[in-house]
C-alpha cells in the first residue's frame, strides 16, 4: 500500500559516483550523503539491535561512524554496491559494540580474513541465524511495528491509509511538490508546532512560504500531513519510500 503513496524517480547521479566525489575531498557532499542516508543507517542498526533506534542512541552514533568508514574504504572495483558494503560494516561495528557493552550477549562472528574486510563481507552470526536471515527476520517485524505506530498516529489526525490512497497526488510532479511543501512545514518549527498541537494544516501561513496555490495545498492536505508526520518522526522504513524523490 505504501508503495502506491510514494513513487520515486531515478537519481541523476549514482550513489557510487557521489562517493567518488566525496573521496576526492568534497566535505559538503559527504555531510549531505550522511544526512540523506540516516534512515538507512538507523534501519541497519535496528536490525541488529532488534528495536527502534533513535538518533540519540549510542548505537546510532556507531552506525554513523561505520557508514563514514564504509564511504572512505569503498571501491566499485570490488564488485559490491556501497549500500551492501556499508551494511556489512555497520553491522560489524554495532555487533562489536554490543559485545563490549553487554557481557551476557553471546554473538559469535566468523571473519575469514579481517585484513581483507572490504573484499570479503563474510560476517555471519554463527548462533542460529546468518546475518542475512537475522536482518530479514527483524526487518519484517520492525516494519510491521512502524506501520502500526504510524496508523495510530494517522488516526489521531482523523486520517487513515484509505484516505491517503484516495487523496494521493496522481502525477509524479504533484507528489514531488506536495513532499516539498511538507518539508517546508516540518523545517519551520512554528508551523510544525501548529500542526502537531492543532492537528490541522496551517494552510494560510504555509501558502506564503511555498510556490504552490492555496487550492493545491487544500487538495493535497491529507497527503501533506501524512508526509510531514513521517519526516518529523523516526519512521526509517517509510522514509525509504520517499527518499530519492527530491534527489536528497
Amino acid at each position: 500500500m505504501l508503495s502506491l503513496l510514494f513513487m520515486t524517480k531515478k537519481k541523476k547521479r549514482t550513489l557510487e559516483e557521489t562517493v567518488i566525489l566525496v573521496q576526492q575531498g568534497d566535505q559538503e557532499l559527504l555531510d549531505q550523503l550522511i544526512e540523506s542516508y540516516k534512515p538507512f543507517i538507523a534501519k541497519t542498526v535496528s536490525s541488529v539491535c532488534r528495536r527502534y533506534i533513535y538518533e540519540s542512541d549510542d548505537e546510532f552514533s556507531i552506525g554513523l561512524i561505520a557508514f563514514n568508514e564504509a564511504i572512505e574504504k569503498y571501491s566499485s572495483e570490488r564488485g559490491s554496491s556501497l549500500l551492501s558494503f556499508s551494511e556489512v560494516i555497520i553491522k560489524r561495528r554495532v555487533i562489536d559494540y554490543i559485545r563490549k557493552q553487554t557481557k551476557n550477549q553471546h554473538i559469535s562472528i566468523d571473519i575469514t580474513n579481517p585484513l581483507q574486510e572490504e573484499e570479503s563481507p563474510g560476517t555471519v552470526i554463527v548462533n542460529e541465524l546468518s546475518l542475512d536471515e537475522y536482518h530479514k527476520k527483524n526487518d519484517e517485524q520492525l516494519r510491521k511495528e512502524e506501520i502500526l505506530h504510524f496508523q495510530k498516529r494517522l488516526i489521531s489526525f482523523d486520517l487513515s491509509f484509505k484516505d491517503l490512497v484516495e487523496h494521493s497526488p496522481k502525477h509524479a510532479d504533484a507528489r514531488k511538490s506536495a513532499i516539498e511543501t511538507a518539508i517546508v512545514l516540518v523545517t519551520n518549527q512554528e508551523l510544525k508546532q501548529i500542526l502537531l498541537e492543532t492537528k490541522r494544516l496551517p494552510i494560510k501561513q504555509l501558502e506564503t512560504m511555498v510556490n504552490v496555490s492555496r487550492k493545491t495545498i487544500e487538495r493535497n492536505r491529507k497527503y501533506i500531513i501524512a508526509v510531514a508526520l513521517i519526516l518529523s518522526s523516526d519512521y526509517v522504513y517509510m522514509k525509504d519510500y520517499i527518499k530519492g524523490v527530491l534527489d536528497i
